[in-house]
């Protein structure tokens, strides 16, 4: 699944187009809302809701949406791209993303 934005396309893997299958029709389109206007445009640059991580397995970039948290890689070579890598529901100091449990 592509979109392509003005500056950056966007990319879903495989495992975040799973992962957001999982969520009601209201959440999803509240995830790619969000993806859209959120990292289209200077996707590595931290705002309140785009914050670098600390190292772990998973993805050097989250964007929060509500309870929601998108987790993303920046590419700027060969084409400017942003690869969603997974997305998940925040609850407490854990991230569910599909069937798993991450701290985060």
């Amino acid at each position: 699944m592509t979109a392509e934005s003005k500056q950056y396309l966007i990319e879903y893997s495989r495992d975040a187009v799973e992962n957001l299958r999982s969520f009601n029709a209201r959440e999803q389109r509240i995830v790619l809302d969000a993806v859209d206007r959120g990292l289209a445009h200077e996707p590595a640059s931290e705002t309140r809701n785009r914050k670098p991580m600390r190292p772990n397995p998973l993805a050097p970039w989250e964007l929060r949406v509500g309870n929601l948290r998108v987790y993303y890689d920046v590419r700027e070579e060969p084409e400017r791209t942003v690869i969603i890598l997974a997305i998940g529901r925040k609850r407490r100091n854990r991230v569910q993303i599909g069937k798993e449990v991450w701290k985060l």
